[in-house]
């Protein structure tokens, strides 16, 4: 549902960055970051169970949330949008829509249930103007992870210029 609002044919076909422009993880698609995500929160959310008996957490929320926090990609990373917004950003905005804010119009819209869509509208800057989930939660922390360590491992390039 998601893609058909791009250019895109699949996921994979849109770089695995944090941001149309950024650095990217070469040679990986966005699915990459997808199920990085989803078994970095999973990770988190087992190990806290085994050591915290009383942490309760919906693991199948965290993983369906991992996979699905991006929805919106797919708009914001579009080249037609991204020409059209950039074009005069005065009208739209730059750019129109973030990926959280979409990203819950993809998740409602499709049926999917409002946890799965609080994630994908909090799991990025926009999450710290309200009170996450605990899902939600640990799904913006494995993705601030992911970003940081590959960034930190040196593994995040600058995209090329004739791109």
């Amino acid at each position: 549902m998601s893609l058909s609002s791009s250019s895109f044919g699949r996921v994979n076909d849109m770089a695995c960055s944090g941001g149309p422009g950024g650095p990217e993880l070469k040679g990986r698609g966005q699915a990459a970051h997808l199920d990085g995500v989803a078994r970095i929160g999973a990770a988190i959310a087992r190990a806290l169970k085994e050591e915290v008996p009383q942490f309760d957490v919906d693991l199948n929320e965290v993983i369906a949330g991992g996979l699905c926090h991006d929805l919106g990609k797919a708009w914001e990373y579009d080249p037609n949008n991204r020409e059209r917004c950039e074009a005069d950003h005065r009208i739209t905005g730059l750019p129109s829509l973030r990926h959280p804010l979409f990203g819950v119009h993809v998740a409602l819209t499709a049926g999917l249930p409002e946890q799965i869509a609080h994630i994908a509208g909090t799991h990025s800057a926009e999450g710290e103007h309200v009170t996450r989930s605990l899902a939600g939660e640990i799904v913006a922390i494995a993705d601030h992870t992911f970003w940081r360590l590959l960034r930190s491992d040196r593994l995040l390039e600058e995209p090329s210029s004739d791109a």
